[in-house]
């Protein structure tokens, strides 16, 4: 695998008090009582394997052996059968020529076998290569071709998106509802391995996400394993996670949002559920049936929850949620206030990306008290806003955000990297802070639409086009004009049973926007193309916008 390049030297790292770190550790559970022989070996294993996510594993299990760690739709693991089941995948993968720094793809849904390969890889020290499981065939192709991880574990369901690498290093880790292909079952490998427990790796692996690809191919962002638990006290200082409860990841575990749950959920010993599908009635009856305190969830998930309306929310008590912690993509505005009046004020949303990780988390009482922030820099994050010259903008102005954390990705696995000012790197999205200190995210800096001269936000525009009733769901690109430079156009989802023109809706936008800023064209869709975190390929778009509509004939209309 193609080694990532540093980009960032003396970034604003993760520093954190001593004294609150260890009363927010304290806080969360994570450093209650235990018995004093399984504390000793637990301290003396966490020194060995540091804060990875094998080492997570491994001090839960001398700690909690019984515990439940994964439930799935195959039944459930303690840690005790998590670390002797990654102990013995780990030993399989090593035999297939898997060592420190080799690559181990993961094409795989939410479930168990996720996990383990994760863990695994980490036992090794080997970079696990995360895929999205909404990538078409010759997308994970060229994926593959270009990062040549040493094996691919992956559901039986893509096994012809993987079908070009060689048998024997292809792995099954769901195989149900579709032919194995040639691929070896993880289960038959653990069945038969060593369970016995792994010495620590020389080094330990990284974690390679894929970037959204919403503006084009997705790239590789490599990520090293954390060496302490200041992260996880980072964010559990503003997103209040307590040890041994109960989370929902319904967020794919391929993206960083569910990846990074995965870690804290394993960190605090919680008992992780994962569902190989998200079902918006299946959840709320899942978080039911597990009483589960946690809920991980992308905004479009929050979407589908809240249109099954009060009467099937009814149906499910939903009363043991203290969090439900969303990001992936901006919220809509309103969808706070709507979701916490349905289902308290629990809602905590952060704002980051793949390269950068966090750079705000905004908690239920500032999302009630400021709609639309992106909230606050946790404890040991510095975010800042930079005009286009590389210079501190303005207070209260437009701006790059840039942020530092000590987490930020290590480069593109091609060598490539971020802009970074001052040891900041640049989350390539448009913001500013309020007088209170608080973020908020005006858009992606290359979405930004010069029309007639004038600069255009299209969050700006969607937020008001989505507070027209007949409005479910908007997106709105700019594309080439002779006249204007460029030209707005708006792709709506009507609300069922609504019948607004395009009309209606451009003098909606004019009501409360300058001219320049209501779009020349409404385009009326069924839906809007998202990924598989919920962010809309706005390139897609792009691309429709650039061709011209067909209007109907006479004869047509007749």
């Amino acid at each position: 695998m193609v080694q990532p390049k540093r980009v960032l030297t003396g970034a604003a790292g993760l520093a954190l008090d001593g004294a609150f770190r260890a009363s927010v550790l304290a806080r969360s559970g994570l450093l209650a009582p235990a018995r004093p022989d399984r504390v000793v070996r637990a301290g003396l294993a966490l020194s060995g394997w540091s804060a990875t996510l094998a080492g997570g594993v491994t001090v839960a299990a001398l700690l909690h052996p019984g515990d439940r760690a994964i439930v799935d739709e195959r039944g459930s693991l303690t840690f005790a059968e998590l670390q002797r089941r990654t102990n013995a995948l780990a030993r399989a993968l090593r035999e297939l020529g898997v060592g420190p720094g080799d690559g181990v793809a993961v094409l795989c849904r939410n479930h168990g076998g996720f996990v383990e390969a994760a863990v695994a890889a980490s036992k090794l020290g080997a970079d696990a290569l995360f895929l999205s499981t909404g990538l078409a065939a010759p997308q994970v192709r060229a994926v593959l071709d270009r990062e040549r991880p040493v094996v691919v574990i992956h559901d039986a369901e893509f096994a012809a998106a993987v079908d070009h690498v060689d048998a024997a290093r292809r792995l099954v880790a769901w195989p149900e509802d579709a032919p194995a292909a040639g691929g070896t079952a993880i289960d038959a490998l653990i069945a038969g391995g060593d369970a016995a427990d792994l010495s620590p790796p020389p080094r330990p692996g990284r974690t390679i996400l894929l970037t959204s690809g919403t503006t084009g191919a997705p790239k590789g962002a490599a990520r090293g394993e954390p060496g302490s638990l200041e992260p996880v006290a980072a964010l559990l200082s503003r997103i209040p996670l307590r040890a041994g409860e109960t989370t929902h990841i319904a967020s794919p575990l391929f993206h960083s949002w569910g990846y990074t749950h995965l870690a804290l959920g394993i960190a605090l010993r919680s008992t992780l559920v994962l569902r190989r599908h998200f079902d918006p009635e299946a959840t709320l009856a899942a978080l039911a049936r597990d009483r589960a305190a946690v809920l991980v969830v992308v905004p479009t998930m929050l979407e589908r929850i809240l249109a099954l309306g009060a009467d099937v929310h009814r149906r499910h008590d939903a009363s043991a949620l203290r969090v439900v912690a969303a990001s992936g993509s901006a919220l809509r505005a309103g969808l706070p206030a709507e979701f916490m009046d349905a289902f308290g004020d629990v809602l905590y949303n952060l704002y980051g990306s793949t390269e950068v990780g966090w750079v705000a988390i905004a908690t239920p009482a500032e999302l009630r008290a400021a709609p639309g922030t992106a909230g606050r820099p946790p404890r040991g994050t510095r975010a800042a806003i930079y005009d286009e010259r590389g210079l501190a903008a303005a207070p209260g102005a437009v701006g790059r955000i840039f942020a530092g954390n000590g987490i930020e990705f290590e480069g593109y696995t091609d060598g490539g990297g971020k802009e970074v000012i001052d040891g900041l790197l640049s989350t390539g999205d448009l913001g500013h802070f309020d007088a209170a200190g608080q973020l908020f995210v005006d858009g992606r800096a290359d979405d930004m639409i010069v029309s007639g001269g004038e600069n255009v936000y299209p969050s700006e525009v969607e937020d008001v086009l989505v507070g027209h009733p007949a409005v479910a769901d908007v997106a709105v690109v700019g594309v080439a004009d002779e006249q204007f430079g460029q030209r707005l156009v708006g792709y709506v989802v009507r609300a069922a049973g609504a019948a607004a023109s395009a009309d209606d809706l451009k003098a909606h936008v004019r009501a409360t926007l300058a001219a320049f800023k209501v779009p020349r064209e409404i385009r009326f869709v069924d839906e809007l193309p998202r990924n598989a975190t919920g962010k809309v390929l706005k390139r897609v778009l792009v691309a429709d916008a650039a061709e011209p509509t067909v209007e109907p004939t006479a004869d047509a209309a007749t």
